[in-house]
């Protein structure tokens, strides 16, 4: 695989021999991609990998701003959405128009952002890339706000199943060859291994802003409950079902983590009933047939639905 990919969320991105997803994505993104991303004004030498907005001049008054923090993988950086984040790390495709920067900006908070592309529940307390620190790092005392997005990248979830079933759909589109061929092994993850990861991610936030609102914020439906759209969505009809249940299952394990955590859940699924990647003009997320980093992630209406369902979280 070409090593100048970028990894992502739905496992089809992959820089750097990375074989990370939700964001597999990625992994069909190529040198002019990256070129076309750079040209955007976009670069990887911040040292830092974060990126903060102070909407107001004024320090006296950017002071007593709410203090906002987000983590993430790439649904949570809004990858391949533009434009890109100015001077943030190339590799993490963040966008300035992902859901914690719209957020910000109708809040008026004073957003750090180091979420990023290809992220798994491990890059919160290690670098994910050279100049991407531990996500956790921007993490301290002084936040109010915190929103993490994460878990479908960790043992490849999305990517891996999208992969494999979108191979498996050549061999016959109108059958369940994916489901035949692996059945539940696909999901069975998110329970033994996503969940505990997913609740030590959010142990180590709220440890290290202990008075801070978290809010774990749940994935967007990626596809309808039958049939699908083949060849828009590379998915056998009779593995649609299995991709739901996948999914199904890590927003209700990401449920239960919250739970358990004492963090607000943010559940993006009766949102996005009818927004999915076949959705056709009404779809939040892109299909299959997009081009680079957008394909099977959330576009910018899928953004601001998020940005939307995280501000009532808030509210409440």
């Amino acid at each position: 695989m070409p090593t100048a990919f970028a990894r992502t969320h739905d496992g089809l991105v992959d820089v750097h021999n990375s074989s990370r997803w939700p964001d597999a994505v990625l992994r069909g993104l190529g040198l002019l991609a990256v070129a076309a991303t750079l040209a955007t004004g976009c670069s990887n030498d911040d040292a830092a990998g974060s990126t903060t907005t102070e909407s107001t001049p004024a320090a006296t008054q950017a002071e007593d701003r709410t203090e906002y923090v987000n983590l993430g993988d790439s649904f949570s950086a809004g990858t391949g959405v533009q434009p890109l984040v100015e001077d943030s790390p190339i590799l993490c495709l963040r966008s300035s128009r992902n859901f914690a920067h719209i957020v910000a900006a109708e809040e008026d908070f004073a957003l750090t952002d180091v979420s990023c592309g290809g992220a798994e529940t491990a890059d919160f307390r290690k670098a994910q890339h050279e100049g991407v620190p531990p996500q956790l790092d921007a993490v301290t005392a002084d936040a109010d706000v915190v929103t993490v997005m994460i878990g479908g990248n960790d043992k490849e979830t999305y990517g891996r199943t999208i992969e494999l079933c979108s191979r498996a759909a050549d061999t016959d589109p109108l059958g369940s060859p994916c489901t035949d061929r692996y059945g539940r092994s696909l999901i069975e993850p998110v329970a033994t291994d996503i969940y505990p990861a997913i609740r030590e991610a959010l142990r180590d936030v709220k440890a290290k802003a202990p008075d801070a609102k978290v809010l774990l914020v749940g994935y967007p439906w990626l596809m309808p409950p039958t049939v699908g759209c083949y060849p828009e969505m590379k998915l056998a009809v009779g593995d649609v079902p299995m991709i739901r249940d996948l999914q199904t299952s890590l927003n209700d394990f990401g449920r239960r983590a919250a739970a358990d955590e004492g963090v607000r859940f943010v559940d993006m699924l009766p949102a996005s009933v009818g927004h999915d990647a076949c959705a056709g003009p009404q779809r939040w997320i892109e299909p299959m047939t997009a081009q680079g980093p957008a394909r099977v992630h959330p576009n910018e209406r899928g953004q601001e639905a998020i940005a939307e369902q995280v501000r009532k979280a808030l509210a409440n």
